[in-house]
């Protein structure tokens, strides 16, 4: 039963396009944003609304990413009906084959090969003419997020004046290593959630509504330090490995290795501190528990590399728990 004035919304939506009320509506998910997705089945046939609040969500952008990526052959969701002023789009349905549940040990290095093609793709063939840069400021404000959501919010354990300098030290060395790689599109949340198996066109591409121009490792390692399994360090390098040779990136095997590492570091200490305030500004629950494996590759990181020493220091002598 539609109980909300979106799901009303929603279902209007639908007998407007489909004008049959046999029309079947069920709720497929939400995420971390105020976006919600329903589908809609009328026969064998079936299709998406995204629902995104008009005074919360900007349906505009993700409409104009769609078609870059799908002028670039990329399999976007076909958009075929828009309603900017409710917040409605109805989508092709790409299924709900996602390739979490695929990419496994022994499936791994067969489930990569079309998601690196599509990363090819993104570096060589996505139009970036007109996208917003990740700008020195934005890459500061997502690493801010560590210390003001998990250490001073969850831990209730600020950095002091010195521990402060020395995070300012490493966000500078994260930063101007993110800008001196080659600037291609980013999707920003390249995973295994956000990628369908699709029997046409593999894979289908959703959540890239937050595009930019930004460091051509940066989906790379979002793929790979991965929310939901953990790869050992020899198949994480050789998958950089991998991915550097397909691209023909005019690069050391060990700095490339090492832009990937800090690029993942920058990443996975702002996704510790996203985490962290969803629950206690956007009253989400269920993210702190997914916060222990960002804490680990966060660690990971700092560890391999001298110039971290201070920042890995501080954080084991004042009992920084992953929790």
């Amino acid at each position: 039963m539609l109980n909300d004035q979106r799901k009303q919304l929603v279902h209007q939506f639908g007998l407007d396009w489909l004008k049959d009320d046999a029309m079947e509506i069920t709720t497929i998910a939400e995420d971390a944003s105020f976006r919600r997705y329903f589908r809609l089945r009328l026969k064998h046939q079936s299709w998406v609304v995204m629902d995104a609040p008009p005074d919360k969500e900007d349906c505009t952008t993700f409409i104009e990413i769609t078609q870059r990526l799908r002028d670039a052959g990329l399999h976007a969701p076909e958009i075929l009906r828009i309603d900017l002023q409710n917040g409605l789009l109805l989508l092709e349905d790409l299924g709900d084959t996602q390739y979490k549940p695929l990419i496994e040990d022994e499936t791994a290095d067969d489930c990569f090969q079309p998601l690196f093609r599509v990363l090819g793709e993104f570096a060589k063939n996505v139009n970036t003419s007109g996208l917003p840069s990740y700008s020195s400021r934005l890459l500061q404000t997502e690493l801010d997020l560590f210390p003001d959501w998990y250490l001073s919010q969850h831990k209730h354990q600020p950095f002091s004046l010195s521990e402060q300098l020395s995070w300012e030290q490493l966000c500078n060395t994260l930063i101007q290593s993110a800008q001196s790689q080659p600037q291609v599109f980013v999707h920003r949340d390249f995973h295994s959630c956000n990628l369908l198996k699709t029997e046409d066109n593999n894979p289908g591409i959703i959540d890239y509504q937050d595009a930019l121009i930004g460091p051509i490792s940066y989906d790379l390692v979002s793929l790979l330090w991965d929310r939901y399994i953990s790869w050992p360090r020899d198949r994480i390098t050789a998958w950089c490995e991998q991915f550097r040779q397909q691209l023909v990136l005019d690069i050391s095997v060990e700095e490339w290795q090492r832009q990937c590492d800090f690029m993942s570091l920058q990443r996975n200490l702002k996704i510790v501190g996203i985490f962290a305030r969803l629950h206690y500004r956007d009253k989400k629950s269920g993210y702190l528990e997914m916060i222990p494996r960002f804490h680990d590759y966060c660690l990971d990181i700092l560890q391999r590399y001298p110039e971290f020493e201070t920042l890995l220091n501080t954080l084991n002598s004042r009992k920084i728990s992953k929790s």
